[in-house]
């Protein structure tokens, strides 16, 4: 390219005035400032291509000053002399960013784009495994089939589409319309959409009553915990077994115990607020038998940080909830239905079998008072009676663990004990 010899200067520009039609200042090159009749002055460029007389408008003055127009005005021409249009680049360039705006608006709306957007900002509260068992349901059945769409563009027939091919697994089925439908009620209180496509699917598959985890007698209780032993599983995996009983607490929050949270001189796990599935901390008082157990795991690692109940294959995670789950289902004990949650109900049966009153296993269980009016009022803890509950717990599956069927059921005889 040739050099190009400008002219104008910003002070000649500043000192033009607006006459009573419009006129240019060439600067050099085909590069000139129109002013039109207001006063307004506007770079643009003239140029031949194919034999063509074009102009193409590069900004208006003072916005683009003179040094910036000068490198349009050479960008402009360097592609001339590739034998590009500069005006027709400029043209796609502005349809590839108007695009690029479209495809990531596209992208932003979409259904699985607001559907994470949902899982941040509304189930932040809830536990890790809740917040994954969610994420993977959606990616699963949902993503594949109605991901890519905007969330307006979703019909209910697309929803019964993805819940009538699971209407096999009718809970399945359920749980996924029912996370599709709070996906949307957020986005109706977003402001995004105004119809929700999964509510008028509400009832299209029928949901079997639900059934709630088996818990074990006393002599189911005493076969469950003899069998622990025979199973050969790892220790790790059998000492969270027994925690599960000796604190009545849920999978989750045993299995994810640190070494930080428990005191074995005060016999006492605190478990914080976060793990929890009613968002409030939750003292447990260990039993003697409890914290000989803690004792006995403690070589596996005591930092402060460390799990508990560690992976077997890898101590810096914790045992996974499969583990628990599966280590269940092996268990021979003549009950083939037993779950890892089936030993809350058991311990809670037992000690109210035994005396105990409402209120402690309640707290046990850390369940939250229903009557909204009481909560506010009740704030005890029993804390004595807490420990006293665990430790008779404790005590009475080392005597059932001994009794074999159908013995056991002269165990309230044999104790001596029982509470009034």
């Amino acid at each position: 390219m040739r050099s190009c010899n400008y002219t104008l200067s910003p002070t000649r520009i500043n000192n033009t005035k607006a006459k009573n039609k419009l006129f240019k200042l060439s600067d050099g090159g085909g590069l000139f400032i129109e002013v039109s009749t207001a006063g307004v002055k506007t770079w643009r460029y003239q140029y031949r291509f194919g034999g063509a007389r074009k102009e193409l408008t590069i900004g208006k003055y003072p916005e683009i000053g003179v040094a910036d127009a000068r490198d349009r005005h050479f960008e402009c021409r360097a592609l001339l002399e590739r034998g590009i249009d500069p005006g027709e680049a400029r043209r796609r360039a502005q349809e590839d960013r108007k695009q690029l705006v479209e495809d990531t608006k596209k992208q932003l709306d979409s259904f699985e784009a607001f559907s994470k957007r949902w899982i941040t900002e509304r189930l932040s509260t809830r536990s890790a495994t809740y917040r994954a068992q969610i994420e993977s349901r959606l990616e699963r059945f949902v993503w594949p089939e109605i991901g890519s769409k905007r969330l307006e563009a979703v019909k209910p027939a697309q929803v019964l589409e993805i819940i009538e091919g699971l209407r096999e697994t009718p809970n399945t089925a359920e749980g996924v319309r029912a996370i599709i439908q709070q996906v949307y009620n957020y986005a109706i209180q977003k402001l995004l959409v105004e119809v929700n496509p999964a509510l008028p699917l509400r009832g299209v598959i029928e949901v079997p009553a639900a059934q709630h985890h088996r818990h074990l007698s006393e002599a189911e209780l005493g076969a469950f915990w003899r069998s622990l032993e025979r199973q050969g599983a790892h220790f790790a995996t059998i000492a969270s077994t027994k925690m599960l009983m000796y604190s009545m607490c849920r999978k989750s929050e045993v299995l994810r115990a640190r070494w930080k949270e428990i005191d074995l001189d005060r016999a006492i796990w605190d478990v914080p607020a976060v793990r929890m599935k009613m968002k409030q901390p939750h003292r447990v008082y260990l039993s003697k038998q409890a914290v000989e157990l803690l004792k006995l795991l403690a070589p596996f690692g005591q930092e402060p940080e460390s799990y508990v109940f560690p992976s077997v294959l890898r101590g810096s995670v914790p045992l996974a909830d499969a583990t628990l789950n599966h280590f269940f289902k092996r268990l021979d004990f003549g009950v083939p239905d037993f779950s890892p949650h089936g030993t809350r109900g058991t311990g809670a049966t037992l000690l109210r079998e035994h005396g105990f009153g409402r209120d402690v296993v309640e707290l046990l269980l850390a369940h939250s008072e229903r009557n909204k009016t009481a909560a506010a009022y009740h704030h005890h803890e029993l804390a004595d009676d807490r420990r006293r509950a665990l430790q008779y717990l404790a005590d009475q599956i080392d005597r059932l663990k001994f009794i074999q069927e159908p013995a056991c059921k002269v165990v309230r005889r044999l104790e001596g004990n029982t509470v009034s």
